[in-house]
């Protein structure tokens, strides 16, 4: 395994650091409210394949630069090059789908740290994460229906397993804003935070994350997604594989010793 990568984005609009086990990867488009153009959608996925080969990297945080944007959409700017034309389309549709589905299937905890706006693309993005965190005053809304563009499925299924179809059906058939309190309650978001207590909430996230079993957070990710699928497409021969690496690894046997040692675990992924 890799854990000496470097972590170089391919465009001035993604940037990325390195916080002990933490991989940062920030929007960072503040003139557009950090709409995502085409080469951010393309810096994603290398730095996300980075990151998987990489032991040392035990979570990756997503985030907006500025005070105003999580994600406020897809650059329009550029849709008229983009997506105007049917090879145009085909291929904008290509690269998010690569990205989003980079961040959705990607085998370490993601979270989505949100600040401001979260907009069409930014819900897909936060969606496609493992865990929402947001500071109060954040706004959310896919405005699809008023741009008169299609929807890709993935990101619509994202949204059902999450809310559960009637509250997609209505952030989706009418664009309408939800407030931070009303994301919360059907649960777009897991925690909100005040806007001066973001940074905090965040570290507890992290300090939480990165010293658990990273086998045991695998395995649990895998299986849920599993959990997700229909009955009959559930790959219970893969499930019970995590499970026992889990019992059969190095780290259960130092959670086995600090818990009679009264100490906390040092886990390795091994």
């Amino acid at each position: 395994m890799n854990d000496r990568a470097t972590y170089i984005s391919t465009t001035e609009r993604v940037r990325t650091w390195r916080e002990g086990p933490v991989l940062h990867i920030r929007f960072n488009n503040p003139a557009r409210h950090n709409a995502l153009s085409v080469d951010m959608w393309e810096a994603i996925p290398p730095l996300l394949d980075s990151a998987a080969s990489d032991d040392s990297v035990r979570m990756v945080v997503f985030s907006g630069e500025g005070e105003k944007a999580f994600v406020s959409g897809a650059d329009i700017s550029q849709f008229e090059d983009l997506r105007a034309q049917k090879e145009a389309v085909a291929r904008y549709e290509l690269m998010a789908e690569a990205a989003l589905m980079g961040i959705h299937d990607f085998e370490k905890p993601t979270v989505a740290c949100i600040r401001g706006y979260c907009i069409g693309g930014g819900v897909n993005v936060a969606i496609s994460c493992d865990i929402r965190i947001a500071a109060e005053g954040s706004v959310f809304a896919i405005p699809a229906t008023r741009l008169g563009l299609g929807y890709r499925f993935s990101a619509l299924k994202n949204l059902v397993d999450l809310v559960g179809p009637g509250h997609a059906k209505d952030i989706f058939f009418t664009a309408r804003r939800l407030d931070t309190a009303e994301a919360l309650r059907i649960g777009l978001v897991n925690r909100v935070a005040p806007v001066e207590g973001l940074p905090k909430l965040l570290d507890e996230y992290v300090s939480a994350i990165t010293t658990g079993a990273p086998l045991t957070i695998k395995a649990g990710k895998r299986i849920i997604r599993e959990v997700l699928k229909a009955d009959a497409d559930i790959d219970m021969d893969l499930c019970r594989r995590l499970i026992l690496d889990c019992f059969e690894s190095d780290d259960y046997a130092e959670g086995r010793r600090a818990f009679m040692e009264k100490r906390k675990p040092v886990f390795k992924g091994r």
